[in-house]
């Protein structure tokens, strides 16, 4: 149960966060959050295409794709969930639907995804994403390093 919520805890908590950063103001964008000393920066932008705004052009490849992903990982995570252990992998797969469900949604309902915060960071300045771009990636590599760890014991 406490995966269930762990998935809908990041879309929500996404999804609102998008909801407040479209009823904003876009001559508000961008502003440091308060608080970040000048970490963080807010924005509203609104990506249609993948990661870095690739294939924005093929809007239905864009849509489709990731349909097609969640559809898989939702097969590992309802696969995975009833069995003993697998924390790490459940929860990675948690944080993988989650996210991915609300840049989903986004796709389907707004035709694109609104990214609203980047990192003011070396490599990082330039870089605009969300709540659920940042569960995606901590998911995917839970998932991946659980599985090299797997690899390397049975080896």
């Amino acid at each position: 149960m406490s995966l269930i919520l762990l998935i809908m805890t990041v879309l929500l908590a996404d999804l609102g966060i998008k909801s407040v950063i479209e009823e904003a103001d876009p001559a508000e964008f961008p502003k440091e959050l308060s608080g970040s000393r000048g970490l963080v920066m807010l924005h509203r932008n609104h990506n249609y295409g993948f990661p870095m705004g690739a294939f924005q052009n093929r809007p239905e490849l864009v849509k489709h794709v990731p349909v097609a992903v969640l559809s898989a990982v939702a097969g590992i995570f309802f696969w995975i969930y009833p069995k003993k252990g697998l924390g790490v992998e459940k929860i990675g797969a948690s944080l993988v639907l989650g996210g991915g469900l609300s840049n989903l949604y986004d796709r389907m309902k707004r035709g694109y995804v609104v990214d609203y915060f980047s990192v003011r960071a070396k490599g990082l300045k330039n870089l605009v994403f969300n709540i659920a771009d940042v569960s995606i990636f901590l998911g995917a590599a839970l998932l991946i390093v659980s599985e090299v760890i797997q690899t390397v014991r049975e080896h």
